[in-house]
């Protein structure tokens, strides 16, 4: 909502003085413009253009504008569109920028952005408005991400940081499956499902939380290999069920602090449910053969349309 990014204080009194703040500046209708900058002036001129008014149509004008500005949820979504888009650009652009470094191992660094990305996207859904609209608005910005896996898995755009940052191997190929099906999950759970389903919670959070945390537990600590799958281990599944869990219940709390939905000891379990499906699904050989990234959140939705 723009009204949580945008603050105004309206009006200040004190000793017969009239004060306007507009981003935590004040001026007064009696202060000096002989000592200010051009800027002050300008300030000054308008205090005394406003001086003559009532104060209480003032604050009446001021703060019904700034309402009507808040309010308007074309506005407030393109705003929130665009901060949640630069925060998603941002973090891209941080592990591209240590993957280009080599400050990190290309495998971990891969796991952070898979961590990270859409974990951090989620948290801006607040920002966007109720209903369809705020859906498709917030879906917006994983679906640009889907147009630039495409170019680039397909050799249209070159961008050498960009695939060393998200592939296993650094062939540009990589992004068509895993990156693309990650970008794909959170597109999808925020148009279909929003914010108000705990079934989306579910398959972002295991996909970014729980799978990420399991690679990058699972290389470190994984000694102990599953007997059905030499490829993935004990600790590692453990890891996923786990961080994948934990996030769904962080996220629980998050948006019901909200009022997007309601947190329940059934909602909890279920959650329970869906991160140890996912877990298993994602030590299963077939999940290595396709993509955990879509193997996970098609066991998340499954299992989630059962359980809530």
């Amino acid at each position: 909502m723009a009204s949580t990014i945008f603050y105004l204080c309206v009006t200040v009194k004190s000793k017969s003085k009239f004060y306007f703040c507009s981003h935590s500046r004040l001026f007064s209708s009696n202060y000096s413009p002989l000592t200010s900058s051009s800027d002050s002036l300008h300030r000054y001129k308008f205090g005394r253009q406003l001086e003559g008014k009532p104060r209480r149509t003032i604050r009446r004008i001021l703060t019904s504008s700034v309402a009507m500005f808040a309010e308007n949820p074309v506005v407030s979504d393109v705003i929130a569109t665009m901060l949640s888009g630069g925060i998603a650009l941002s973090l891209l652009r941080l592990w591209e920028e240590t993957a280009k470094r080599g400050l990190f191992d290309q495998k971990l660094n891969r796991k952070l952005v898979h961590v990270s990305v859409g974990l951090a996207f989620m948290l801006c859904w607040p920002m966007f408005s109720s209903g369809r609209q705020g859906a498709i608005m917030a879906s917006l910005v994983p679906a640009v991400n889907i147009i630039k896996m495409l170019l680039l898995g397909l050799g249209i755009w070159k961008d050498y940081a960009t695939v060393k940052s998200m592939s296993r191997f650094g062939d540009h190929r990589e992004l068509l499956k895993g990156p693309l099906y990650y970008a794909s999950t959170i597109t999808l759970a925020g148009a279909i499902y929003w914010r108000t389903s705990p079934i989306a919670i579910a398959a972002i959070c295991n996909l970014c939380a729980g799978d990420g945390i399991a690679d990058i537990v699972g290389r470190r600590f994984g000694s102990h290999k599953l007997p059905y799958n030499r490829n993935k281990s004990i600790v590692g599944s453990i890891a996923m069920a786990t961080a994948g869990f934990l996030a769904c219940i962080g996220y629980m709390h998050y948006f019901s602090s909200f009022g997007y939905v309601q947190e329940s000891p059934k909602m909890v379990l279920g959650f329970l449910v869906v991160s140890l499906a996912a877990s298993l699904v994602e030590s299963h050989p077939l999940s290595t053969e396709l993509d955990d990234n879509l193997t996970v959140p098609l066991a998340s939705v499954l299992v989630g349309s059962f359980v809530f």
